[in-house]
């Protein structure tokens, strides 16, 4: 097992509150991480029927049995047992007692605010980062393969095929996850709704264009939408915007979590498939904003990110704003710089600067070459220096 960024904020939190949630994806690495952090705690898998059964029918049995706390995998699946949990916690608040992990985040961070708020820090796990990914002795190398194979530990740890394991994972998915979650009578439909979204990642969302395309209702996507969501499949970047103006757009941008996954479910079966793909700049648009994310998500920071777009086409692929800094940055495909890919930053550098009087606005642009620049204006930075970049 490789070390995870996440690993020492969630040593950290483990000395501060009693419980420590952990939540992402199925098989990011989340089981893995929890045991090899806290060796010494009972595990308990909530996926088997006979524990999930003990927990859910005696729940005070259950909690005295592990009076020293464990780790209960798969939260999600006893989540009655949370009201229990919180007397327990609150009669010993010996930090680190207990740490859950779970893998669908609504249902989960409901039951979670609701049970134990105040008691519990809240931590997210999504697949590898590029630097992350570095760290197995066998990692893919170029630019198109790391996007092809995408971040889950599994496909570098056990060196399974990532078509064949990211093929298995969708089945898996739509076969479990979907029908706990949503009674889903056309799984053929969701399955196109899937690939559909996977054809939409780094472009602005039409919920009613998505559906029409699939044969569903409008209402349909947005719930189908939300439960892709729930799951760590996917996310909605949202507008930056410091007003109300009609001239923002008000749409989000759809990104995948994992361009592996994305790229399976639009049938690339091999690495060099993306270099002519249609799709290429979204799925590399994608990969960095997600690289984004998984950067702050791992210092236990809200995301906070965004993107610039007005009516006029104007665009930034994202935003990034702190209390005295914005951070404007672009996505390139290609690897070699031109001149064109600093245009849009400027203008919008000069926008944000009046909305954001006395921040300090900084421009990058992320390509697909091996060698950055350092223009006078705007950061230009190679793809392979994208896990030695603060975000």
């Amino acid at each position: 097992m490789i070390e995870r960024d996440l690993k020492q904020v969630l040593k950290q939190a483990s000395t501060h509150y009693p419980v420590v949630t952990l939540t992402g994806p199925r098989q990011s690495g989340k089981t893995t991480l929890c045991r090899a952090v806290f060796p010494k705690k009972a595990y308990v898998s909530l996926e088997a029927l006979d524990m999930r059964e003990y927990a859910t029918r005696d729940p005070r049995g259950f909690l005295a049995e592990y009076a020293q706390g464990a780790v209960l995998d798969e939260i999600q699946n006893a989540q009655g047992l949370l009201s229990y949990l919180q007397g327990s916690v609150d009669d010993d608040p010996t930090p680190g007692r207990f740490v859950l992990t779970g893998s669908q985040h609504l249902a989960l961070t409901a039951a979670v605010a609701q049970s134990l708020a105040g008691r519990t820090a809240v931590l997210t796990l999504l697949p590898l980062g590029l630097g992350e990914l570095r760290r197995f002795p066998k990692h893919p190398k170029e630019l198109w393969e790391t996007v092809w194979a995408g971040g889950y530990p599994r496909i570098h740890d056990q060196h399974v095929p990532a078509d064949r394991w990211l093929a298995d994972y969708v089945t898996t998915y739509i076969q479990r996850d979907v029908r706990q979650v949503l009674n889903v009578g056309d799984l053929q439909a969701f399955t196109t709704f899937l690939r559909m979204c996977a054809g939409h990642t780094g472009q602005v969302l039409n919920l009613t264009a998505l559906g029409g395309d699939c044969g569903v209702s409008h209402n349909t996507a947005k719930s189908w939408l939300s439960v892709l969501e729930a799951s760590y499949i996917l996310f909605r970047l949202p507008p930056w915007h410091r007003n109300t103006q009609k001239r923002f757009t008000k749409a989000p941008k759809l990104h995948f979590f994992d361009t592996g996954l994305a790229c399976n479910l639009l049938g690339i079966r091999k690495p060099l498939d993306l270099v002519h793909h249609p799709l290429r700049g979204a799925l590399f648009e994608s990969w960095v904003v997600a690289e984004a994310y998984k950067h702050r998500v791992n210092q236990g920071l809200e995301p906070d990110l965004s993107f610039f777009r007005d009516h006029k086409g104007l665009e930034v692929d994202l935003v990034i704003e702190s209390s005295s800094a914005v951070i404007l940055a672009e996505m390139k495909s290609g690897a070699t710089v031109a001149d064109d890919f600093f245009a849009p930053l400027r203008r919008v550098h000069e926008l944000v600067s009046s909305k954001v009087p006395g921040a300090e606005v900084e421009c990058r642009v992320v390509f697909g070459g091996e060698h950055g620049q350092r223009r006078t204006d705007t950061k230009v930075i190679a793809w392979s220096d994208l896990d030695s970049l603060g975000w």
